[in-house]
């Protein structure tokens, strides 16, 4: 079973209840992502992941009303999230998802579980070389895969993370990427500050098919050029490369080099 799992809460530092806010009259960021995710040909199951927190109750209520099962878990360790979640749902394929990307692409994202189910690589993302735009990421990994990574990962990088002890090769993963023809990983429709909120805002306005695909986009930014200077400003990654730093400066070795490689590039 291909099981998508979505982390989600509302401590984001950035932009605090971020993926309950309204993207329209009628859907929150969180809407949007399980219902772009719906049209999805290869996905078995959706499930929220979310916390323990009290403050993250308001997710699970959220799920319900979606009618999407929900699963709570550690705050800070989502690694361990993830673990206890596919587990508990029998979960084969690991398919992660982020919150923060109400436009996620479904056609992108079956692409990337395409590429994994060809069974040449152990992990498959869009992302290792970045040619899609940042707020269309999509991993996919084997359940034994996340089980070993939960098992040995050490570093708080690493469990705030989830896969970033996978795609460091610290056990020799074969990874796979997914490319795109056209070079647009510069272009940024995630959220995580109030300027991609604004942005994303003018592209649901702007577009009225649904799903709401990445060509659409390029082709909304490239009759309105000027949509792109509103977050083009705010770098990308912010949170990973925060959760690296921390690590080397608490002496805890140098696990983000592969990554932080990735982000210059």
């Amino acid at each position: 079973m291909i099981g998508c799992i979505i982390q989600a809460r509302t401590g984001s530092s950035r932009l605090p209840g971020k993926v309950l806010m309204k993207l329209d009259k009628n859907y929150t960021v969180l809407d949007y992502v399980t219902k772009q995710l719906s049209f999805c040909k290869l996905i078995d199951k959706i499930i929220i992941a979310t916390t323990n927190l009290e403050q993250d109750d308001i997710i699970e209520q959220a799920a319900k009303k979606l009618q999407i099962e929900c699963f709570r878990g550690d705050s800070d360790d989502v690694l361990d999230r993830y673990y206890r979640c596919a587990k508990k749902f029998g979960i084969d394929d690991v398919l992660r998802i982020t919150s923060d990307c109400p436009l996620i692409d479904p056609e992108i994202v079956d692409r990337v579980i395409e590429k994994y189910l060809t069974r040449e690589y152990d992990y498959v993302s869009n992302t290792l070389i970045r040619t899609f735009p940042d707020g269309t990421d999509a991993e996919i990994f084997s359940f034994n895969v996340l089980e070993k990574a939960w098992k040995n990962a050490t570093l708080s990088s690493e469990k705030e993370h989830v896969t970033l002890y996978i795609i460091n090769k610290k056990v020799g993963y074969r990874l796979g990427n997914l490319e795109n023809d056209e070079k647009v990983g510069r272009l940024r429709w995630t959220l995580d500050r109030i300027e991609d909120f604004e942005l994303i805002k003018k592209i649901i306005e702007r577009i009225d098919k649904r799903p709401i695909l990445m060509k659409d986009v390029l082709d909304l930014l490239s009759n309105e050029p000027e949509l792109i200077k509103i977050n083009a400003h705010i770098p990308a990654n912010e949170g990973m490369l925060k959760s690296l730093t921390e690590d080397e400066k608490k002496g805890l070795g140098k696990s983000g080099n592969f990554f932080k490689k990735y982000m210059n590039s």
